[in-house]
């Protein structure tokens, strides 16, 4: 469990991060600490009309907000990024604040390259093409789940081709992260139970990835803590803020154990899922998490001892390998418990197309630092059947 002598890391986490309930309204104050004075507002249309937190973070803007781009859908693409770079473009605008989940995030993420490079997303596509700071950018997350108010991750989905583009590059790293409880308060249970439970992933995949290293080890385990005690708290009593502040804790925190360590295989198939048949991103890893599990367990069992620890499964007595196994058991019976789908079918994705969803995920990204070596469309398939049957 422990690491060889020639271990070399590189963390990086330079986001600021302002925690506590109520503190959306020191937005301007954050803006005027980057030097900036006209913000466009990146949000969805549900919480600019629906809600009053957009008109909050307005008025907590003052004079200093350019406008608002409230059309981001809940699976942003290319499209909706030109748009609203050319919103922001037409308004003068020299920073951002976004406002909603994870979508909204990675599309304000878009926005800020094009408002700096200009021409076409699909060009900054990849990995490190950037080679200088981007357009400013405050977070301001209203789900507990993506972490991507702190990673320099951003996923966004070409519709026309039916699968998601990656844009990891450090320069897309937000400069401002704005935790407030407040704002989680009113997300329903099915989206709190989704999108924490894509925290859990990012701090499982964390800890066993291949790139894995102490300090998102520390990051990695501390959410799925948090998540294990939170989250159906959360579920019970959704206005219950320290369940609320806790879980956006450990969604920052998870961001920021991957952002630097990295994910696998749950999310190379998540991705794809997502792309090909509108399942939740969340949901999709939640799905397939005690199947991955068990896929790794023979390469990094000792690794799954960690995680079923943190996790609350009592492993005295058991080898790393049965460790393993009765974590997977143990996310199952958590998933029951909060009461979401436990298998790809429930979620509409057609047996029929497993085999190309196994075949799209072997040349995603994320399957590179699996913590076991994937070559294979068969083994990626295997994954596949079990998390479509389910558990029984």
């Amino acid at each position: 469990m422990g690491y060889s002598s020639d271990l070399s890391f590189l963390f990086l986490a330079p986001t600021r991060i302002v925690f506590g309930a109520g503190s959306a309204r020191d937005v301007g104050v954050e803006l005027a600490g980057l030097g900036r004075d006209h913000a466009l507002v990146v949000t969805d249309r549900y919480l600019a009309e629906k809600t009053g937190i957009v008109n909050g973070i307005v008025r907590a803007l003052g004079t200093r907000c350019a406008g608002v781009y409230s059309d981001v859908p809940a699976d942003s693409g290319v499209h909706v990024v030109n748009e609203a770079a050319a919103y922001g473009r037409s308004r003068g605008a020299d920073s951002i604040v976004s406002v909603g989940g994870g979508s909204v995030i990675d599309t304000a993420k878009g926005v800020a390259i094009l408002l700096t490079e200009g021409g076409a997303l699909q060009d900054y596509q990849g990995f490190q093409l950037l080679t200088r700071d981007q357009t400013p950018h405050i977070c301001v997350p209203t789900t507990a789940g993506t972490g991507s108010e702190v990673t320099y991750v951003a996923v966004i989905k070409d519709h026309e081709a039916r699968r998601k583009l990656l844009f990891a590059d450090y320069h897309i790293i937000p400069d401002v992260a704005i935790l407030d409880p407040v704002l989680t308060v009113g997300l329903p249970p099915s989206l709190t139970a989704a999108t924490g439970l894509d925290a859990l992933s990012h701090g499982m995949e964390a800890v066993t990835s291949a790139q894995r290293e102490p300090i998102s080890d520390a990051l990695g385990l501390h959410a799925i803590r948090l998540i294990r005690e939170h989250l159906p708290v959360a579920l019970r009593d959704g206005a219950d803020i320290v369940a609320r502040g806790q879980m956006l804790v450990a969604a920052t925190l998870g961001g920021a154990a991957f952002s630097n360590a990295q994910v696998g295989l749950m999310h190379a198939i998540a991705h794809v899922v997502g792309a090909r048949h509108a399942v939740h991103h969340g949901l999709a890893n939640a799905i397939l998490m005690p199947y991955v599990v068990r896929f790794n367990n023979d390469v990094v069992a000792d690794r799954h001892r960690l995680i079923a620890e943190a996790f609350g499964v009592e492993v005295r007595g058991l080898s790393d390998e049965a460790s393993g196994l009765a974590l997977a058991h143990a996310l199952v019976d958590f998933q029951h418990r909060l009461g979401i789908p436990t298998s790809l079918r429930e979620v509409g994705v057609p047996e029929s197309d497993l085999a190309a969803c196994a075949e799209a995920a072997l040349s995603d990204g994320s399957i590179v630092y699996n913590a076991k070596p994937v070559t294979e469309q068969a083994e990626i398939l295997a994954v596949l059947k079990a998390a479509w049957q389910g558990a029984s």
